[in-house]
């Protein structure tokens, strides 16, 4: 919503320039600007925001296109008053003029989105037949596969299914966690950077080449690259693939599986297969050594693994912070498909509870988890207010380590200030219960499985639930900072 229309510009209540604040930001934007342009600008924003790569559309409409004729009328007459001289008849004059034209019912006054080219529910087949040839010509495949691949949810347990016929080591990131299950022997968590640099063939669907895999610097030269992108733009970011395709990456694959013959058996892939699985198994050596760890408090690598181990078949797990839910995003495994979400590669923290609401409603036979670290819950805790006022039992747990320890890590080996990061171990247990919602403290390792029972526990019953857990500090993400 934005100020009145006839006074744009002059002072008036939230009056900035919101077009302008918010394009940068969204896929598209528009203004209304007579009412009966209203509904075609709402179903021309929806189209937009669901078409190509799904994302945010902003609506401006003034206060005046809010409300019905009569009552408009009414608002302009009693801030122009009864004035007799000609000053006061022209403004009377205007704002008559003005009402009129907002409800006139005019031609629609936005400019429509350029629709993109792509039909994201159509493949060629010759781009899939040449990929499925290049699998079956590959010693060292390895398929990386991210959030664009989880955007037909009609389709995902499909994909999901074939996902697992397939014998191509995978690599799952964004929303795309979950699609293999928690198990399966060809998804690999662990020792991606080396996998990519020592590939012969490197699939990438649904992600581009942006920090989270160094800006492609992480695929061999000497490896043949396919990018499957519903975005041209994304599908070459910072490295040229020697095969692009512009498609949906899941009806893709979907094609790709149905076609595929050969099936990576022969010895040169296995032992492909057993370099991978020794790398995930140094992986896991590593996170059991920093698990196993002293630190103060409890220890976070230790508290998602108990976190992991309590959630089941039937839990969407949602993060909101940076250096707990980065931690947690190697420890605690969804259990199948659309079951992770995350603030994406933007990093937008304070989305949890934002996330959770809609997850929770969407989806009310699941048990929806909010993993928050601290800096984050501050963002939306008092959501906490909703999940009560609605009776949506969603549980939250608190990585509480009193800091901004992503950047802290860092700020501090290469200026020696902790200046901006500290925080305190901060009650947020009490926080949520003044809301009306359960709530648990715990410091105490030995105390975490009976704590998390009892939240469970309470959840069934219809109770949102936070647990503060207080952390301490490790070194098990030192170096991850992106820049």
């Amino acid at each position: 919503m934005s100020q009145s229309t006839a006074l744009r510009g002059q002072g008036a209540l939230q009056d900035i320039e919101q077009i302008k604040l918010f394009e940068t930001l969204v896929k598209w934007s528009a203004t209304v600007r007579r009412d009966c342009d209203l509904a075609a600008i709402v179903e021309e924003a929806f189209d937009v925001t669901k078409s190509g790569i799904p994302g945010p559309v902003f609506i401006e409409c003034p206060i005046d296109l809010l409300y019905d004729e009569k009552v408009v009328r009414g608002w302009y007459e009693r801030k122009s008053g009864q004035g007799r001289g000609l000053t006061d008849r022209v403004t009377n004059w205007y704002l008559r003029r003005h009402v009129d034209k907002l409800f006139a019912c005019s031609p629609v006054s936005v400019k429509h989105a350029e629709k993109q080219s792509i039909d994201p529910f159509s493949v060629d087949f010759r781009d899939v037949d040449a990929v499925c040839k290049r699998i079956c010509q590959a010693s060292r495949p390895v398929m990386i596969i991210g959030s664009q691949a989880a955007l037909r949810p009609e389709k995902i347990h499909v994909l999901s299914d074939e996902l697992k016929q397939l014998e191509i080591p995978i690599f799952l990131a964004g929303m795309a966690r979950g699609l293999a299950g928690p198990d399966h022997p060809m998804q690999f968590r662990h020792g991606r950077s080396s996998a990519l640099k020592a590939a012969d063939l490197v699939i990438i669907a649904g992600m581009s080449c942006d920090f989270r895999l160094d800006y492609g610097r992480q695929i061999s030269s000497d490896a043949f690259y396919i990018a499957i992108n519903r975005s041209k733009a994304d599908m070459k970011q910072n490295k040229k693939p020697d095969l692009a395709i512009q498609a949906d990456p899941c009806t893709f694959l979907l094609a790709m599986a149905g076609r595929l013959e050969c099936g990576p058996q022969n010895p040169v892939i296995s032992d492909w297969t057993r370099r991978l699985q020794e790398n995930e198994t140094r992986g896991r050596e590593r996170i059991a050594q920093f698990m196993d760890a002293q630190t103060d408090f409890i220890n976070p690598l230790y508290l998602c693994d108990r976190i992991s181990r309590a959630m089941d078949e039937n839990s969407v797990i949602i993060g909101d912070g940076g250096d707990f839910v980065a931690t947690a995003s190697y420890i605690v495994q969804p259990k199948g498909p659309l079951c992770w979400l995350d603030p994406g590669p933007y990093g937008t923290l304070g989305v949890g509870a934002g996330f959770a609401l809609a997850a929770a409603l969407a989806r009310p036979d699941c048990v929806v988890w909010i993993l928050y670290g601290d800096g984050a819950a501050g963002y939306s805790v008092i959501e906490f207010d909703t999940f009560v006022r609605h009776g949506l039992p969603v549980i939250a747990v608190v990585g509480n380590d009193a800091g901004w320890s992503q950047i802290a890590r860092e700020q501090k080996e290469i200026f020696g200030d902790d200046v901006g990061t500290v925080l305190r171990h901060n009650k947020y247990d009490e926080i949520a219960g003044g809301l009306g919602a359960k709530s648990f403290f715990v410091s105490d390792p030995e105390a975490i499985d009976s704590v998390i029972d009892a939240a469970k526990t309470a959840a069934e019953n219809g109770h949102p639930v936070l647990v503060n857990a207080v952390i301490g500090g490790t070194e098990f993400r030192k170096g991850s900072i992106s820049m």
